[in-house]
């Protein structure tokens, strides 16, 4: 076989296969991407639908819908209000704690709404906040349970101060504009 043949030969197959390297190691930095950006939301995204590259589709499309949203950060006096409305949520926890986690589920959909997320409904929050907040999610998915079940009375005092607890980690992540903690220690 002459040489010029055989470089016919091997230089579309070194093409491909340069190719198909790049394509993987592209691949996999943008799994990477999605992994650290979304943390645990990412393995309950593809368990909830089934496979990798579906659940990989549905986060980027959280990722395009988030950057469409105006997500402001908060004021000082606002942050500063709200955790006036935090210790005030924690106080009542003592003598009404089904009501204190009613209030604290309503405190942290206000600061959700003031920062510019939407509250339309409890799925779409969820996919919203799944983009900068996904390592908290599980709390808030935790607490709003808890607060869903108290409303039959099926929980018990340590379940809701449970959902206190989980409500706050996401609470002083909103409050925090992305910049770190600004609230205490998650407490009820």
């Amino acid at each position: 076989m002459s040489t010029g043949a055989l470089l016919a030969i091997i230089i579309p197959i070194v093409v491909l296969v340069v190719l198909v390297t790049v394509a993987i190691t592209l691949d996999m930095r943008r799994r990477r991407r999605l992994r650290d950006r979304f943390g645990p939301e990412y393995d309950r995204t593809v368990e909830d639908v089934g496979s990798t590259r579906a659940a990989e589709h549905d986060l980027n499309a959280r990722e395009e819908r988030h950057e469409s949203l105006d997500i402001q950060p908060l004021p000082s006096g606002t942050r500063n209000r709200y955790e006036q409305k935090w210790s005030d949520v924690q106080g009542e926890f003592v003598d009404r704690p089904e009501d204190a986690v009613h209030d604290a589920d309503q405190l942290v959909t206000a600061l959700m709404h003031e920062r510019g997320y939407p509250t339309e409904g409890y799925e779409q929050q969820m996919r919203d906040l799944s983009v900068e907040h996904g390592r908290t999610l599980e709390h808030y998915r935790a607490a709003h349970e808890i607060n869903t079940l108290s409303t039959s009375q099926r929980v018990t005092t340590e379940q809701l101060r449970g959902a206190m607890v989980q409500y706050r980690a996401l609470f002083d992540e909103l409050l925090s504009n992305g910049s770190g903690r600004q609230g205490g220690p998650a407490r009820a």
